[in-house]
């Protein structure tokens, strides 16, 4: 009760903040990137950090007869689309030696991409082809038992007798390695189990195989294995009970890693990811399980940002487009992530993606923040799906916010929040559906505060050497405070007042011997404070390190 009424009655002020135009996405200077390697394409680019090269080999071109491996073979091959495009493949060892590391892609399935030899000797019929969901190829029957078996045996001869697995230049590997771009495409299956020439029963086996199998194959290396498939909404559903099976998750679930390829839809189908430990509450807001085996494993987890005027997405506004598909990829936990130097803006946006390449696979105990982008937005995968009604939330398809570590939660009796004035509707596809951008106070009904909840183990108690940072739309003329308390109890508050210039500006706050330690309204670590007749409007916080964390610390991962 004591606190309480020091944190009402009781205040200092400090010194002030400073103002910057537009977002901030400056790094304390300790921080460095989890690798290299964080980014990458099928060609590497030093001069933006891209140093992942991939390896591009079809299955015919490894393995022309049973038996029989080649390092030294090109391939040549079209698309099957009138006009469609030519891919070369040089050999693999000349690409396996380019400077840099390496992902690969084996291409399997396609009638252009397996050797002869398997389709006769596994007696595959002439009629069981089917064109993947952008109809650029015609694939044969990858679950066939002796397919899978050859596959399989090829694979082996891959990582473990050329000894990719333990090649330190390998990063990842795409897999199952069937379809187009490797991306697992259940438009293939679906139609092959409509004209009868698969069973549930036959693909359910397969799946389960291709779990089993590569990841004994990879042996310690098993997280390198990075699934292509998906679970909401690109699986396929129980016929019986119309339920989804979750191939994605079970496939993390059985030690592999995990890649999403359109993360540029940042509010669709990727808030309920089980693959990822990403799970939607009760309450709307999004949240990882870090206990979850893909990230206490450190499994590799990647997301594919590179289509914005690309890929038949567009947008006006693509400095939007780019900060929020990589607010979702690594709200994720991403560790690499795919990028174009001229599609995905790195020139223009350099000083963002650089943030972004320091954000890339840390973990609670070694990033350089904490943030939370505030926002609305619907999932309208929820909103037309009915076949997900065992997933349920208030204002259900409606979500708030994008967080990693640091929460922004509506908390009574005074931190009611609103809606914010930036509206965004179907930005690079319709899929995308509407958003809020940014939450504002509701002065009028006496709702002055938005709190901030950290979580436990990115810090708590005293807390030395930190920063927070708000993005706010600078509207209006009202005066508004950073609220915390230090480790006297005392409530500190550090003010803005707002010039009405209508442009995003960046506060930036440092703090005076900080104590983080969930004693505020609704045990809260900090809060905003609007003490103006007029709303504020805040987009963006993050809470920085400004030096580097304690090696030796032991970390729980929850919020208290």
């Amino acid at each position: 009760m004591f606190r309480f009424i020091m944190i009402v009655f009781v205040s200092i002020s400090t010194q002030a903040a400073t103002i910057s135009d537009g977002d901030d996405w400056s790094l304390p200077a300790w921080a460095t990137p989890t690798s290299d390697y964080v980014y990458f394409n099928e060609f590497s680019s030093p001069a933006f950090h891209i140093n992942n090269h991939a390896i591009d080999v079809t299955w015919r071109q490894i393995n022309p007869a049973k038996g029989v491996y080649s390092k030294t073979n090109t391939d040549t091959w079209t698309e099957v689309v009138a006009g469609g495009e030519t891919f070369n493949f040089d050999s693999f060892a000349n690409q396996q030696s380019e400077a840099g590391h390496y992902w690969l892609r084996i291409w399997l399935s396609g009638e252009q991409w397996v050797p002869a030899w398997v389709l006769t000797d596994c007696n595959v019929p002439a009629g069981q082809r089917w064109l993947d969901h952008s109809e650029q190829q015609r694939h044969i029957p990858l679950w066939n038992t002796c397919v899978w078996n050859h596959a399989k045996t090829m694979y082996q001869h891959v990582f473990q007798t050329w000894g990719v697995k333990d090649d330190p230049k390998f990063e990842f590997a795409y897999v199952p390695g069937g379809f187009f771009y490797g991306e697992f495409d259940f438009d293939v299956m679906w139609q092959a189990f409509q004209d009868g020439s698969v069973t549930t029963t036959g693909l359910l086996t397969w799946l389960a195989d291709i779990r089993t199998s590569l990841t004994t194959i990879l042996g310690s290396q098993h997280g390198k294995l990075m699934y292509t498939g998906q679970d909401y909404p690109f699986d396929f559903q129980n016929e019986a009970s119309g339920a989804f099976e979750l191939h994605a998750r079970d496939a993390v679930n059985a030690g592999m890693g995990i890649r999403n390829g359109i993360s540029e839809l940042f509010n669709f189908h990727l808030n309920e990811t089980p693959a990822y430990g990403s799970h939607i509450q009760a309450d709307g807001h999004v949240t990882i399980d870090e206990n979850y085996i893909v990230h206490s494993q450190n499994h590799v987890i990647g997301n594919e940002n590179e289509c914005f005027n690309a890929c038949g997405f567009t947008t006006v506004d693509p400095y939007y487009a780019v900060v929020m598909s990589n607010l979702k990829a690594l709200q994720l936990r991403s560790t690499h992530l795919l990028v174009e130097t001229i599609d995905s803006y790195m020139t223009p946006y350099a000083t963002h993606w650089n943030w972004v390449e320091h954000e890339l696979g840390k973990k609670v105990n070694n990033a350089p923040d904490a943030w939370v982008s505030l926002r609305e937005y619907e999932d309208k995968y929820f909103a037309d799906n009915t076949l997900t009604n065992d997933i349920n939330w208030t204002g259900k398809p409606w979500l708030h916010n994008f967080e990693r570590w640091l929460v922004q939660k509506d908390v009574a009796p005074n931190g009611m929040s609103r809606r914010g004035s930036d509206i965004r509707t179907n930005v690079l596809d319709t899929d995308n559906g509407t958003s809020y951008e940014g939450r504002l106070t509701d002065r009028a009904n006496n709702q002055d505060y938005l709190y901030f909840f950290i979580q436990d183990n990115f810090t708590s108690g005293s807390s030395p050497n930190m920063q927070i940072k708000i993005t706010f739309l600078d509207k209006g003329t009202s005066q508004w405070q950073l609220q915390y308390l230090n480790s006297t109890g005392t409530l500190v508050s550090d003010s803005v007042t707002n010039t009405n210039s209508n442009t995003i500006k960046t506060a930036s706050f440092g703090l005076i011997d900080a104590n983080f330690d969930n004693n505020m309204t609704a045990s809260a670590d900090f809060r905003i404070y609007n003490g103006g007749s007029q709303d504020i409007e805040v987009r963006f916080v993050r809470l920085i390190r400004l030096s580097a964390p304690q090696s030796n610390v032991i970390f729980i991962s929850s919020f208290e």
